[in-house]
């Protein structure tokens, strides 16, 4: 079997984190990171890990497999693993051609939405790039970049309509503190996965207002119902919503210290503007932009969506927050 080789896109915390699952895996292979900040670059080629990220990580590729150029980086590999925040990607994608990317499995680790588009990574990839369905791959479950830095036992779900590409890349990441299932829902666990951050928001927000534990666990049920019924009407099949990759990841994002949507919501609900939360966090919230996406996504398909609206008109209509949770109050159960 040939050695498997493959491209992280992306120098953020959860690229970071993949990396090091990638590394520990024991799986032979080959692993190339392409980052933009030149700057980074020289620092992990010098120290071994990344500076702005799970510095605590340590770095385990060769030196000549990192690199700011992309197209030498995608030349060579199987799998391309994008994981920059959405609203990054068409940027960060610049200059590449579909031909640089044919018979490469493209892999989404990007739980967000393209603005504009309005389009999931993998509806976006296969419009944009001509990617084959089949050759997509969606990586989705609970797991915050920082327990991964800590090795806490987490699990992720892979997911491709060819069910051969989730269990040989799952095969990648295994490691003795992550565990992997697969799936063929792409599109159930990539939409759940943008879900799910709206949802953190909306818990942030009530935490920032003063709302209590108990009015959370109705806020989280409520939410996993909306989650329910919008991927149902998008991709009407067979799925457990009570699965990790969609309720595992909604619980642990509206709750954990380390969800940067929560904290961006909480901020919120304090009091902060948007552009002021986001300066303070220097880190992206992809529950913002996916509102807006989700939003316009949402004329289409007409799912009644009482805490996505919420958000939606406290974070781009700038009603206030304490008078949208008191209404959304009167339409949870």
């Amino acid at each position: 079997m040939m050695r498997p080789k493959v491209a992280m896109i992306g120098g953020g915390s959860w690229a970071t984190a993949v990396i090091k699952m990638l590394s520990d895996n024991l799986t032979e292979k080959d692993i190339y990171w392409w980052l933009r900040d030149t700057e980074v670059i020289d620092h992990l080629k010098k120290y071994k890990h990344n500076p702005k990220y799970l510095s605590s990580v340590e770095i385990r590729i060769p030196e000549s497999h990192i690199s700011d150029q992309l197209p030498a980086i995608l030349e060579p590999v199987d799998y391309v693993i994008l994981n920059v925040p959405a609203a990054f990607l068409k940027e960060s994608l610049r200059g590449v051609t579909p031909e640089m990317l044919a018979g490469k499995k493209i892999v989404s680790a990007i739980k967000g939405i393209v603005p504009d588009e309005n389009q999931i990574i993998g509806e976006f990839m296969q419009e944009k790039y001509g990617i084959p369905k089949e050759d997509l791959i969606v990586i989705s479950g609970p797991c915050h970049a920082e327990e991964v830095a800590l090795e806490k036992l987490s699990y992720l779900t892979i997911s491709s309509v060819t069910l051969d590409y989730a269990v040989a890349f799952s095969k990648l990441l295994n490691t003795r503190y992550i565990k992997t299932n697969v799936s063929d829902d792409i599109y159930g666990t990539e939409y759940a996965a943008v879900l799910k951050n709206i949802y953190a928001v909306a818990s942030g927000i009530c935490h920032g207002l003063g709302y209590g534990d108990n009015f959370q666990a109705v806020l989280i049920s409520n939410a996993v119902r909306e989650m329910k019924d919008f991927v149902d009407a998008v991709h009407p099949i067979d799925r457990d919503i009570k699965e990790s990759a969609y309720l595992g990841d909604l619980l642990v994002t509206a709750y954990s210290q380390f969800s940067r949507n929560r904290t961006f919501g909480n901020m919120i609900g304090k009091g902060y503007t948007v552009k002021s939360a986001q300066l303070e966090m220097n880190m992206i919230a992809e529950g913002y932009y996916a509102t807006a996406c989700m939003h316009v996504i949402n004329k289409k398909y007409k799912v009644d969506m009482p805490i996505s609206r919420a958000v939606y008109a406290i974070l781009y209509e700038k009603n206030s927050p304490q008078i949208e949770m008191r209404l959304l109050t009167e339409k949870l159960i």
